[in-house]
């Protein structure tokens, strides 16, 4: 294991900025665009969220990895941060379960990090200024190189990014005896989002992002899922003509996160780039339909347009944020079709929205 406590480690922002603190994890540099997520547990999950890719995040709890990490709490098959901000990164642990510490994950997955910073004053001038673009560096803490570098990194606004982190092959979850079968467009999704599923009985393919419709429809789905993922929806036209298809055809649909802003495009709702977004397990949200509030977990830095939404005919809002009145579930009157801006699945999270998974199956089965 590498010895960090004493290397230094330094964070510049987009707007010059500049904190110090020690190297944790990897010894290197990494960029992205800076943000934070307000939970006090399930760091892994979090760091292996597909959604965060092309992200450096801040973890605004204090101690993270005091838990250490274990193999099956994972949300894909690696760490999709680009790097990590903390205040207090454990590498000692008192988890039994464990497999390791949060120092050999981080240098296993190749991960960089840095400890000791002051995340409140960070995360308060992240809520002022809005996300932008940083770079960390426990290998050099030359200011001026590290500057010239960063500002290289392209922004986060009119980057696509889930075609990257999709699996490159279709594969399957569940019984394939299964009667019901639901097709999934990988975005960048999470494990529990297909365990969810197949708890409710139904037989999944997961297909790559750019799958034609036509493809995906060999398969005979019942209904269709469009995941959550990374980066800015607006550019992803192929995503939205599949969306549109599956519309057309009449086909049961949940989307989920980025799922949610691809069927808002597909009904000519546009998105935009949110100041500093929602991330975190905490967020209240009110179901419109049944008058019920929930504690939602989240994941995103982009939303739809909520005077689109309120002018579109064919759409109805089902769900709105309690803190910010922003657009967080849609239905579309004419359509087996539905999204929400959150997570259901809620790994980790509290499992306030997993009726969400009933009612599509539901949906599905009155079609």
């Amino acid at each position: 294991m590498t010895d960090t406590i004493t290397t230094p480690a330094i964070l510049i922002l987009e707007d010059g900025n500049i904190f110090n603190g020690t190297a944790f994890g990897k010894i290197g540099t990494a960029t992205g665009e800076i943000c934070f997520n307000t939970g006090m547990t399930g760091y892994q999950e979090v760091f292996t969220d597909p959604s965060y890719f092309g992200q450096v995040l801040i973890m605004n709890n204090v101690h993270i990895g005091n838990y250490g990490v274990k193999a099956g709490d994972v949300e894909s098959d690696s760490v999709k941060v680009k790097a990590v901000i903390g205040r207090n990164l454990e590498d000692q642990y008192s988890r039994f379960m464990a497999d390791a510490s949060l120092q050999e994950y981080f240098e296993a997955e190749g991960v960089v990090a840095i400890d000791g910073v002051d995340t409140r004053a960070l995360v308060t001038h992240i809520r002022t200024q809005g996300a932008m673009n940083c770079i960390i560096s426990s290998e050099t803490t030359d200011v001026a190189l590290l500057i010239d570098k960063l500002k290289r990194v392209p922004s986060m606004n009119g980057l696509e990014l889930a075609s990257t982190v999709s699996t490159n092959e279709p594969y399957f979850v569940g019984d394939e005896k299964s009667v019901l079968r639901i097709a999934v467009l990988d975005f960048g999704i999470k494990r529990n989002i297909l365990n969810c599923l197949v708890e409710r009985g139904a037989y999944v393919k997961v297909h790559n992002a750019k799958t034609p419709f036509e493809e995906t429809e060999k398969f005979k789905p019942h209904g269709y899922f469009i995941s959550n993922g990374p980066g800015d929806p607006a550019p992803m036209d192929y995503a939205v003509k599949t969306v549109k298809q599956i519309l057309a055809a009449d086909k049961p649909l949940f989307g989920i996160c980025l799922g949610h802003q691809l069927l808002a495009l597909a009904n000519d709702i546009p998105t935009f780039k949110m100041h500093h977004g929602h991330r975190g397990l905490n967020h209240p949200v009110k179901n419109i339909i049944s008058g019920k509030s929930e504690i939602t977990t989240q994941n995103h830095g982009f939303g739809v347009d909520p005077a689109a939404v309120r002018a579109n005919a064919n759409v109805e809002i089902t769900h709105v944020n309690l803190n910010d009145d922003s657009i967080e579930g849609i239905r579309i009157k004419n359509k087996k079709a539905f999204s929400v801006q959150y997570h259901p699945e809620a790994t980790p999270g509290p499992h306030d929205s997993r009726y969400l998974f009933d009612e599509f199956i539901a949906l599905i089965n009155t079609n």
